[in-house]
């Protein structure tokens, strides 16, 4: 593919929870795609395996160890990687936790407190350091990892569903509030994707899979590349008039 073009050409892009899933595919894909990409997450052994193979393939690739409900962790990555490279046009807002498949009246506190530390405070943390380095650039683009969860109830995944609401909040009130300032914040929002979270799901809860598939219109489940692709469509400069959109990247599930 010719250098020019390429969706995310000469873009500097930070991506967290990016050392496995939809975070991992989206490092090859925004990579392959024309980014520098800075990969944060909190397994140095994942990280440092993906920037050397991204490194291998001729790409720009560099890695910080980051958690994200720590926000010094989130202000060194970001602080990376407008040292390294100059700026940051660009972040893919990936790192969550799923949760357990429990009732809610089961659930215990624990659960709770590390799914919305995770991903709502976490992404928190990552949209203040961020769109801080992108005012300072002179704009860019974010996009969040919210879920279908995050649009309609999902039985026994009640801190889970609380959590990609408040994804989809935050994802709409910082694109109300920067976009005049040149910054757009949307969100993909994933229908069920091969990923640690969902194997996790599936091998708890028998059965789970083949009725996740029998209610998505595709009949099938996604691969990681499908949600990294739509994000790396929405950071770049292909969609400049779309801000505040949550998409639902799910096969058709939430089109019933």
């Amino acid at each position: 593919m010719h250098r020019s073009h390429r969706l995310l050409s000469d873009k500097v892009a930070l991506v967290t929870g990016a050392s496995s899933g939809i975070g991992a595919a989206a490092a090859h894909v925004f990579a392959r795609e024309g980014a520098a990409v800075v990969l944060a997450a909190r397994r140095e052994e994942r990280l440092a395996g993906l920037v050397r193979d991204l490194r291998d393939d001729g790409h720009e690739a560099s890695y910080v160890v980051t958690d994200v409900t720590r926000p010094e962790d989130t202000a060194r990555a970001v602080r990376h990687a407008v040292e390294r490279y100059g700026r940051l046009d660009a972040a893919f807002n990936n790192a969550g936790v799923g949760g357990d498949q429990t009732p809610l009246h089961l659930m215990d506190d624990v659960v709770y407190d590390t799914v919305m530390d995770t991903n709502v405070r976490g992404l928190w943390n990552c949209l203040r350091h961020e769109i801080a380095a992108m005012l300072d650039g002179g704009g860019g683009a974010v996009v969040n990892t919210a879920s279908v969860g995050g649009l309609v109830a999902i039985p026994a995944a009640a801190p889970y569903v609380a959590a990609k609401h408040a994804v989809v909040g935050l994802t709409r009130a910082a694109a109300g509030e920067y976009a005049a300032r040149g910054i757009r914040v949307n969100a993909v929002a994933p229908g069920a994707t091969r990923s640690e979270i969902t194997e996790d799901w599936f091998g708890r809860n028998p059965g789970l899979r083949d009725a996740v598939v029998g209610v998505t219109p595709q009949g099938r489940i996604a691969a990681p590349e499908e949600i990294a692709q739509a994000a790396a469509w929405l950071c770049s400069d292909r969609s400049p008039f779309l801000t505040g959109a949550v998409v639902p990247v799910d096969g058709g599930f939430t089109n019933g």
